[in-house]
Protein backbone atom coordinates (compact mmCIF):
# COMPACT_ATOMS: atom_id res chain seq x y z
CA UNK A 1 0.00 0.00 0.00
CA UNK A 2 1.43 3.41 -1.00
CA UNK A 3 1.51 6.45 1.25
CA UNK A 4 -1.80 8.33 1.48
CA UNK A 5 -1.66 11.58 -0.53
CA UNK A 6 -5.32 12.62 -0.37
CA UNK A 7 -7.06 15.16 1.84
CA UNK A 8 -5.63 15.15 5.37
CA UNK A 9 -8.63 17.13 6.62
CA UNK A 10 -11.05 14.52 5.30
CA UNK A 11 -9.12 11.72 7.01
CA UNK A 12 -8.99 13.69 10.25
CA UNK A 13 -12.74 14.23 10.20
CA UNK A 14 -13.37 10.55 9.43
CA UNK A 15 -11.19 9.44 12.36
CA UNK A 16 -12.21 12.28 14.71
CA UNK A 17 -8.52 12.98 15.32
CA UNK A 18 -6.30 15.90 14.29
CA UNK A 19 -3.53 14.35 12.19
CA UNK A 20 -1.78 17.74 11.85
CA UNK A 21 -1.87 18.32 15.65
CA UNK A 22 -3.45 21.76 15.18
CA UNK A 23 -7.09 20.80 15.66
CA UNK A 24 -8.01 23.03 12.70
CA UNK A 25 -9.47 20.09 10.75
CA UNK A 26 -12.21 19.55 13.34
CA UNK A 27 -13.05 23.14 14.34
CA UNK A 28 -15.55 23.94 11.61
CA UNK A 29 -17.02 20.48 11.05
CA UNK A 30 -16.36 18.10 13.98
CA UNK A 31 -18.09 15.17 12.28
CA UNK A 32 -17.37 12.67 9.51
CA UNK A 33 -17.10 13.76 5.87
CA UNK A 34 -19.78 13.12 3.26
CA UNK A 35 -23.53 13.45 3.04
CA UNK A 36 -24.20 11.27 6.08
CA UNK A 37 -21.24 12.40 8.18
CA UNK A 38 -23.42 13.68 11.01
CA UNK A 39 -25.66 10.60 11.10
CA UNK A 40 -23.00 7.98 11.89
CA UNK A 41 -23.84 7.27 15.52
CA UNK A 42 -23.60 3.48 15.46
CA UNK A 43 -21.15 2.05 18.01
CA UNK A 44 -18.07 0.68 16.16
CA UNK A 45 -17.19 -3.00 16.39
CA UNK A 46 -13.99 -4.12 18.12
CA UNK A 47 -12.40 -4.70 14.70
CA UNK A 48 -13.40 -1.21 13.54
CA UNK A 49 -12.10 0.45 16.72
CA UNK A 50 -8.72 -1.28 16.46
CA UNK A 51 -8.41 -0.40 12.77
CA UNK A 52 -9.25 3.25 13.50
CA UNK A 53 -6.53 3.49 16.17
CA UNK A 54 -3.98 1.99 13.81
CA UNK A 55 -4.96 4.40 11.03
CA UNK A 56 -4.78 7.38 13.38
CA UNK A 57 -1.19 6.62 14.38
CA UNK A 58 -0.08 5.61 10.88
CA UNK A 59 -1.41 8.79 9.28
CA UNK A 60 -0.15 10.92 12.17
CA UNK A 61 3.43 9.91 11.33
CA UNK A 62 2.75 9.77 7.57
CA UNK A 63 3.80 6.15 6.97
CA UNK A 64 2.53 3.53 4.60
CA UNK A 65 1.27 0.22 5.94
CA UNK A 66 4.43 -1.74 5.13
CA UNK A 67 6.69 0.74 6.98
CA UNK A 68 4.32 0.92 9.93
CA UNK A 69 4.11 -2.84 10.33
CA UNK A 70 7.91 -3.24 10.06
CA UNK A 71 8.47 -0.73 12.86
CA UNK A 72 5.86 -2.47 15.02
CA UNK A 73 7.73 -5.78 14.64
CA UNK A 74 10.95 -4.04 15.72
CA UNK A 75 9.15 -2.60 18.77
CA UNK A 76 7.73 -6.00 19.67
CA UNK A 77 11.24 -7.40 20.03
CA UNK A 78 12.24 -4.66 22.48
CA UNK A 79 12.45 -5.66 26.18
CA UNK A 80 10.37 -2.62 27.25
CA UNK A 81 6.60 -2.11 26.98
CA UNK A 82 5.67 -2.62 23.32
CA UNK A 83 3.46 0.47 23.03
CA UNK A 84 6.07 2.85 24.42
CA UNK A 85 8.85 1.21 22.40
CA UNK A 86 6.73 1.63 19.26
CA UNK A 87 6.19 5.32 19.97
CA UNK A 88 9.91 5.73 20.67
CA UNK A 89 10.87 4.24 17.32
CA UNK A 90 8.33 6.37 15.45
CA UNK A 91 9.58 9.53 17.18
CA UNK A 92 13.23 8.72 16.45
CA UNK A 93 12.68 8.74 12.67
CA UNK A 94 14.70 11.53 11.06
CA UNK A 95 11.74 13.16 9.29
CA UNK A 96 9.83 13.31 12.58
CA UNK A 97 12.76 14.87 14.46
CA UNK A 98 13.23 17.48 11.71
CA UNK A 99 9.56 18.36 12.27
CA UNK A 100 9.91 18.34 16.08
CA UNK A 101 12.92 20.68 15.93
CA UNK A 102 10.86 23.10 13.86
CA UNK A 103 12.67 23.03 10.50
CA UNK A 104 9.31 22.26 8.86
CA UNK A 105 5.67 22.94 9.73
CA UNK A 106 4.47 19.44 8.83
CA UNK A 107 6.00 15.99 8.71
CA UNK A 108 5.43 15.89 4.93
CA UNK A 109 7.50 19.08 4.53
CA UNK A 110 10.16 17.62 6.86
CA UNK A 111 10.31 14.48 4.73
CA UNK A 112 10.88 16.62 1.64
CA UNK A 113 13.75 18.50 3.32
CA UNK A 114 15.44 15.19 4.14
CA UNK A 115 14.84 13.73 0.67
CA UNK A 116 16.40 16.78 -0.99
CA UNK A 117 19.58 16.48 1.06
CA UNK A 118 19.23 19.57 3.28
CA UNK A 119 19.69 17.72 6.60
CA UNK A 120 22.84 16.62 8.42
CA UNK A 121 23.03 14.10 11.27
CA UNK A 122 26.21 14.53 13.33
CA UNK A 123 27.67 16.56 10.46
CA UNK A 124 26.99 13.97 7.76
CA UNK A 125 24.29 14.29 5.10
CA UNK A 126 21.41 11.83 5.49
CA UNK A 127 18.69 11.83 2.83
CA UNK A 128 16.65 8.89 4.13
CA UNK A 129 13.51 10.07 6.02
CA UNK A 130 13.12 6.69 7.75
CA UNK A 131 16.64 6.83 9.23
CA UNK A 132 16.37 6.01 12.94
CA UNK A 133 18.32 8.50 15.05
CA UNK A 134 19.98 7.62 18.33
CA UNK A 135 19.92 9.57 21.58
CA UNK A 136 22.43 12.48 21.47
CA UNK A 137 22.40 12.68 17.67
CA UNK A 138 22.66 16.28 16.47
CA UNK A 139 20.44 17.28 13.53
CA UNK A 140 21.31 20.42 11.58
CA UNK A 141 20.98 22.11 8.20
CA UNK A 142 23.45 21.55 5.38
CA UNK A 143 23.30 25.20 4.27
CA UNK A 144 24.99 27.96 6.29
CA UNK A 145 22.19 30.30 5.24
CA UNK A 146 18.88 28.55 6.03
CA UNK A 147 16.20 28.19 3.41
CA UNK A 148 13.38 30.73 3.57
CA UNK A 149 10.79 28.03 4.39
CA UNK A 150 12.98 26.74 7.26
CA UNK A 151 13.49 30.22 8.70
CA UNK A 152 9.74 30.95 8.54
CA UNK A 153 8.98 27.65 10.22
CA UNK A 154 11.51 28.28 13.00
CA UNK A 155 10.16 31.79 13.56
CA UNK A 156 6.64 30.43 14.04
CA UNK A 157 7.78 27.33 15.93
CA UNK A 158 5.72 26.47 19.04
CA UNK A 159 7.31 25.37 22.31
CA UNK A 160 9.75 22.52 21.71
CA UNK A 161 8.88 19.08 23.03
CA UNK A 162 10.97 17.89 26.01
CA UNK A 163 13.03 15.16 24.35
CA UNK A 164 14.48 17.52 21.71
CA UNK A 165 16.83 20.40 22.57
CA UNK A 166 16.85 23.19 19.98
CA UNK A 167 19.52 25.82 19.32
CA UNK A 168 17.60 28.33 17.19
CA UNK A 169 20.67 30.48 16.50
CA UNK A 170 22.69 27.58 15.08
CA UNK A 171 19.62 26.02 13.42
CA UNK A 172 20.26 22.63 14.99
CA UNK A 173 18.59 20.28 17.42
CA UNK A 174 19.69 17.39 19.62
CA UNK A 175 17.68 14.23 20.32
CA UNK A 176 18.43 14.23 24.06
CA UNK A 177 16.36 11.25 25.25
CA UNK A 178 13.59 8.85 24.34
CA UNK A 179 10.07 10.32 24.72
CA UNK A 180 7.81 9.67 27.69
CA UNK A 181 4.21 8.59 27.17
CA UNK A 182 2.72 11.86 28.43
CA UNK A 183 4.64 13.76 25.72
CA UNK A 184 2.90 11.80 22.98
CA UNK A 185 -0.69 11.98 21.64
CA UNK A 186 -2.93 10.92 24.52
CA UNK A 187 -5.89 10.28 22.18
CA UNK A 188 -4.14 7.23 20.72
CA UNK A 189 -4.89 3.92 22.44
CA UNK A 190 -1.80 1.90 21.58
CA UNK A 191 -3.22 -1.20 23.28
CA UNK A 192 -5.78 -1.39 20.46
CA UNK A 193 -3.00 -1.29 17.86
CA UNK A 194 -1.08 -4.03 19.65
CA UNK A 195 -4.22 -6.21 19.76
CA UNK A 196 -4.78 -5.55 16.05
CA UNK A 197 -1.30 -6.76 15.05
CA UNK A 198 -1.22 -9.63 17.56
CA UNK A 199 -4.35 -10.97 15.89
CA UNK A 200 -2.72 -10.82 12.45
CA UNK A 201 0.79 -12.06 13.30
Amino acid sequence: MSRYTGSTWKKSRHLGFSILETGDELKKRPFGPGQHGQDRKRKPSEYSAQLAEKQKLRLYYGLNERQFRRLFLIAKREPTVTGLAFFGILESRLDNLVYRIGFARTRAAARQLVNHGHILVNGKKVDIPSYLCKVNDVISLKEETPLKCVKESMDSRPATIGFVKVDAEKFEGTFVRMPERNELPLEIQESQIIEWYNRLL
